[in-house]
């Protein structure tokens, strides 16, 4: 972490989310259980860092024309950050179908796989997403 405010905020969060835990009390190993959160926790804020950072630099790269209200702004972090969560679970089918722009067809062959595969995985991605957009 960056500064001792940072590495609070994850210490406390990590013990939230194991207290939160259906099963906190049956922890066999909670110091490991403690790492395996907070090293999580650290990796979303890293990720979030990264997002935030390439939103800030493409709001400078737009016109001053364009205001956006701070409330607005979290909003917007926030849906990234969500499909961000959503789109690393995709996998290759999906970017290479939205990032990419090719057919399924041309995926399957890419990848190996049947067309009925890169099908049904494209389904999912986009009704993970459409929930996601539902939601906020």
């Amino acid at each position: 972490m960056h500064n001792a405010s940072d590495a609070a905020d994850v210490a406390h969060d990590t013990f939230v989310r194991m207290l939160g835990g259906r099963h906190a009390a049956q922890i066999l190993e909670p110091r490991d259980y403690l790492a395996t959160i907070a090293r999580g926790l650290v990796i979303d804020r890293y990720r979030r860092h990264a997002i935030e950072q390439a939103y800030r630099q493409t709001l400078a790269e737009r016109p001053e024309t364009t205001a956006i209200s701070e409330e607005d702004k979290a909003i917007i972090i926030e849906t990234l950050v969500a499909v961000d969560k959503a789109l690393s679970g995709l996998g290759e089918r999906f970017v290479l179908a939205q990032i990419e722009g090719l057919t399924y067809q041309p995926i399957a062959d890419q990848l190996q796989v049947s067309l009925t595969t890169v099908k049904k995985h494209m389904i999912r991605a986009l009704t993970e997403c459409s929930l996601i957009m539902a939601n906020r």
